[in-house]
């Protein structure tokens, strides 16, 4: 994967890109040196730790902050990948659904019901 010289860590590299309502930008960031691109390809190869360090300085309330909701969507669902039997992993991606619409409800009823499974419930 190609690293451009100029990389934060996801947090600030997101921090950059969207913004955040909680803390300043890095003082690099009016350099224009951030692309989309490359924060994407920065959050798939990302590991779990990572990318919920990201959401949680971002969004630590779940419903606010700067991020559009297909990155937490993607960052939820990659974090999942990576630690696919942790229920309450599945059911804050699942609120998470929940809150940024309709059209997610059938996938955070799964994951709700796959942690419920993984806990005997």
């Amino acid at each position: 994967m190609y690293t451009p010289p100029h990389a934060h860590n996801l947090s600030e590299h997101a921090r950059c890109l969207y913004g955040d309502e909680y803390r300043p930008a890095p003082v690099d960031c009016e350099l224009g040196l951030h692309e989309e691109f490359y924060f994407l390809e920065a959050l798939t190869f990302a590991d779990a730790d990572e990318i919920l360090a990201m959401l949680r300085e971002l969004s630590p309330n779940l419903a606010d902050g700067f991020l559009p909701v297909f990155v937490r969507n993607l960052a939820y669902r990659l974090v999942l990948l990576q630690r696919p039997d942790e229920p309450d992993l599945m059911r804050e991606a699942a609120l998470s659904l929940h809150l940024y619409g309709p059209s997610w409800d059938d996938i955070a009823e799964d994951l709700e019901r796959r942690a419920d499974a993984l806990e005997g419930k």
